[in-house]
């Protein structure tokens, strides 16, 4: 064996190594979820709300942009984000709620909520909540208007396998507030009694499409936390998948039930029209999904409600299987 050939196997034995945890679980990472790569967009917001440079960043190969252009995925990045260029009624804004951050030396995905302004003309001031939220998926640019926003992403991606977990690392800031904010841009702000939490969740999927084009789903497995404090940065960190009817179980909360009506995601149907995914049941126990969705966000509550300041970092996520 060649000196060559035997630091070859090293290193494999190494790698195989890194892939595993101390508790023997094998990881599948999930493409570009190491949030080492990112392309920056340059978009010039509209002269009437102050003509500013918005950065906006895309998980993405490294790379930059310029120009008030509609972003599709690239790269076999499978990661959308909350980050927006919106075009209403002709006046051009951007929003950046995602960016990288470094921890340890090692880039991350910052998840940020925070109020967005736009003052029109020096007369009009509006502050619209956005919470930072990366999921798989892709957003459909420009956004016209705020109406709906599920209807403008799709969620999810084709997959066939059955982990036991989503394993990532990741840290929560949490500000000493209990109270939120509603703010549409249309209508006043309103503060709303409550904490907020970050989230992170992995749903699998059994869809089928009806002869008109509605797109139905069984829910397989279920994976869904919520943190309403401060967490210290914390490594390899294993949110457990439970599959089938998971209603009886001790742990189920209300908010890891079926996704329908106006908590419905969308999706492409066969025809290419984006349509809700109707969530109508559990699957049993050993389905076979044929979806997958993965989302984390700085905010469970509905959209433009948030708490200002409240940040999850996340790194490194990836399927966990035993």
């Amino acid at each position: 064996m060649t000196l060559y050939t035997k630091r070859f196997f090293i290193s494999l034995t190494l790698l195989l190594f890194i892939a595993s945890s101390s508790s023997g679980i094998r990881l599948e990472p999930i493409p570009y979820g190491d949030f080492s790569q990112w392309k920056t967009r340059g978009i010039t917001e509209s002269k009437v709300i102050g003509g500013k440079h918005k950065t906006i960043y895309e998980i993405a190969p490294e790379g930059k942009s310029e120009g008030n252009v509609p972003y599709v995925n690239e790269g076999g990045s499978p990661w959308g984000t909350s980050n927006v260029y919106a075009k209403v009624t002709g006046i051009v804004k951007g929003s950046n709620t995602v960016s990288p951050a470094t921890h340890n030396g090692n880039r991350c995905a910052k998840m940020e909520a925070k109020l967005e302004q736009v003052k029109v003309l020096g007369m009009i001031n509006m502050d619209v909540m956005v919470a930072g939220s990366i999921f798989l998926g892709q957003v459909f640019e420009p956004i016209t208007s705020s109406k709906g926003p599920f209807s403008k992403m799709e969620m999810g991606i084709p997959y066939t396998k059955r982990p036991t977990a989503l394993v990532y690392d990741f840290q929560v800031d949490m500000p000493d507030s209990d109270t939120r904010i509603k703010s549409t841009g249309f209508s006043a702000k309103k503060t709303l009694q409550g904490r907020d939490n970050a989230e992170v969740y992995v749903l699998l999927q059994k869809r089928w499409e009806d002869a008109n084009g509605k797109i139905y789903a069984q829910r397989v497995g279920t994976g869904r936390e919520r943190y309403n404090k401060s967490i210290a940065w914390t490594n390899g960190h294993q949110l457990p998948i439970h599959y089938g009817d998971i209603t009886k179980e001790p742990f189920y909360k209300s908010w890891m039930g079926l996704l329908n009506g106006d908590k419905a995601y969308y999706a492409r149907n066969s025809k290419g029209k984006l349509v809700p995914v109707e969530e109508v049941g559990w699957a049993p126990a050993d389905a076979t999904p044929t979806h997958v969705l993965v989302m984390a966000s700085s905010s469970c509550g509905e959209p433009f409600v948030g708490t200002e300041g409240l940040t999850l970092y996340i790194d490194n996520i990836a399927f966990g299987f035993d």
